[in-house]
Order: C-alpha cells, then structure tokens, then sequence
C-alpha cells in the first residue's frame, strides 16, 4: 500500500529552540497515523509543515504523493484541516460557513449549498443549520469546523488535537464522526495529547516529545515495551505500604510504585494469575490487610510516562506566526483560486 504522508527529516527551529529534530514519518493510504505527545512536542509544528501553512528548516515531505514545498497549492487541493481551536465564522450560520467554503473551492453555488446540507446531515447540525454559529455549543462548532475541512471531499484530513476543550460527551460525539471517517477510507493524521485518543483511534502511534521520535508502533506494540501486567492492590493502613512493598518486590520483574496519599501499590509482573495469589498469601502471613487487589495490562499512560517521564499535558511549544488553518485548505480551490 502506497503511502499517503512522508516526511523525511523535518526540522524547525525558533530561534534557539529546535521544535523538530529529525522527524521521519510515514502514513499508509486508508490508515490513521496518530502523533502522541505533550504540549510543546512539536506536534502541531508537523502538522503546519505537512499542510503547508510553514515551511521546514531542513528536510521533505510529500502528501498523496506532492512535494509540499514545490507544490503546496497542489497539496491543498488534496488535504482537508481542522485545527485545535474551530475556524467558523460566528455571525454565519453553520449552513452559509459550509456554503461559503464550498464556493471557495469552486464548487458552483448549486454544488456548494448541496454539499452544505449533506454535511450537516452527516454531522447531526440540521437542526441548528440557519442558526449563528456562535449559538453553538463547544462540539457543535468543533463538529461544524470538521464538517469545513471535508467540503470538498479530500482523501487525506490533518485533525490536530480534534477533541481540546471538549467535555466527555462532545469528545465521544467527535471520535464517532472520525470513526465513520475512517470506515470511508479516508486516510487520517491525527495529533492527540489523549491517550484514550489514540488508542482507540489510531491504527499506528508515533510518540514525539522535545521535537523528536522517541517510539513507533501500534498501540499493543508500545504498550509491550513497558512490560506485561501490573500489580496493584490498596493497602488498609498507609503505614504498612512500604512494607507491603518490600515483601512484594521479589516478586515483580522491576520496582514498586508508591502512592501513599491513595495507599496503593503498582509494579510489573509476569505470571498471571499464580503471582497475584502468590502476593496475597505473602501479605497475609505478615498480617497486612488489604483493600483491593487485581492485575492489569499497561496503558498507554505507562507507556508515556516510561518513555517520557512526565504527563502529556507539560510543555509549551513555541508559537509560529498566527494562521487560520480550519479555512487555509479552502483558500486554494481545486482550480488554483485565491
């Protein structure tokens, strides 16, 4: 299967800070790419050079098979982007923001208010359809700023960091409109600082942090780096937790984790179900009573933090010049327009 991104390696400096150091990326056509990292990564930045809105320091990169930096005009006619904050217009209503895109891309005013309501359909908006957008809830113009990037129906879609600022439910609403992307074929680039996020959307994981690749690999395949399963049990009385530890460490395949404040215990292990029973008769012979026990895979919460050491909300990335990326792929139309 042919690739739909490449990038070989990308830099990008700000003055004395290196936002990319080398990056190498590579998307499947009809695969969904998800780039993990915390704030300050160097997701975004990627995400700017491969839509062309900035231009790398060093290196390449080709999106459905265009050089970004020879062609970006031919890129954009093949990309749709949503970025991290909705680009809609709130005095429009959600149906002339879709309007008006369509007729940014030329797609003649027939085509363009056709293709408006289909996406309003498909976005669960017709009822707020002649409503201003800025009546909108936060997943209503998150959805409405989707619905922009897919006007003209582009096979690759950039979604950067798609679900910030949403509460639970706008968040599942917004991963099941990109599932349904994504059983259409469409090949996906999705930067996430949500761990959930990318394991349940992505089909490969790329982890970034400081500007560089630190893992590849699928969700199961990273979650193997960090070892097998985790024993974690709640100890009654936190006074006895770092004895509970000592007695337990000879059986795990690595150190114990301590939170006294919850009173619980986390370290790897490996043997299934004969450790856990093996852990509670030692506990029980040195009269240490327990709360909650029970065994369970690593996350990918543990594999970030093996990798990285920290959570993927530390970190600030340095800010580029101000764009409007959710109305940049509609600026240049299928017949080279504005």
């Amino acid at each position: 299967m042919a690739d739909a991104i490449t990038a070989q390696g990308l830099v990008k400096r700000y003055k004395t800070v290196t936002a990319l150091d080398g990056v190498d990326l590579a998307v499947p056509t009809g695969s969904v790419l998800g780039l993990l990292g915390p704030n300050g990564a160097g997701k975004t930045t990627i995400v700017r050079i491969l839509t062309t809105l900035l231009q790398p320091d060093e290196g390449t990169a080709t999106v459905a098979g265009v050089d970004v930096l020879e062609r970006p005009r031919d890129v954009r006619r093949r990309i749709g982007l949503s970025g991290q904050y909705a680009a809609v217009d709130e005095y429009l209503t959600g149906f002339e923001n879709l309007d008006m895109i369509g007729r940014l891309y030329h797609l003649g005013a027939k085509r363009s208010r056709e293709r408006a309501r289909e996406l309003l359909a498909s976005f669960r908006l017709e009822d707020a359809a002649d409503r201003p957008s800025r009546t909108y809830s936060g997943g209503m113009r998150r959805r409405l700023d989707l619905a922009g990037a897919l006007v003209a129906d582009p096979p690759i879609i950039f979604l950067d960091e798609p679900t910030t600022g949403l509460d639970p439910r706008g968040r599942t609403e917004m991963w099941e409109v990109i599932q349904g992307l994504v059983a259409g074929g469409t090949t996906l680039l999705l930067t996430t600082q949500y761990l959930e996020e990318a394991d349940l959307l992505a089909d490969d994981i790329v982890v970034i942090d400081h500007g560089r690749i630190i893992a590849h690999g699928t969700a199961d395949q990273l979650k193997l780096q960090v070892g097998g399963e985790r024993l974690e049990l709640t100890v009654r009385d936190p006074a006895q937790l770092t004895a509970a530890r000592d007695l337990l460490e000879p059986l795990g395949v690595g150190a114990a984790g301590l939170d006294v404040g919850r009173r619980t215990l986390l370290m790897p292990v490996s043997g299934g179900a004969q450790v856990l029973t093996d852990a509670l008769r030692v506990l029980d012979d040195a009269g240490i009573t327990i709360d909650d026990v029970g065994l369970r895979r690593p996350t990918l919460d543990d594999v970030f933090l093996a990798l990285t050491g920290r959570a993927t909300e530390d970190g600030e990335e340095p800010a580029p010049p101000p764009t409007t990326p959710g109305r940049h792929a509609a600026a240049e139309s299928p017949a080279g327009g504005a």
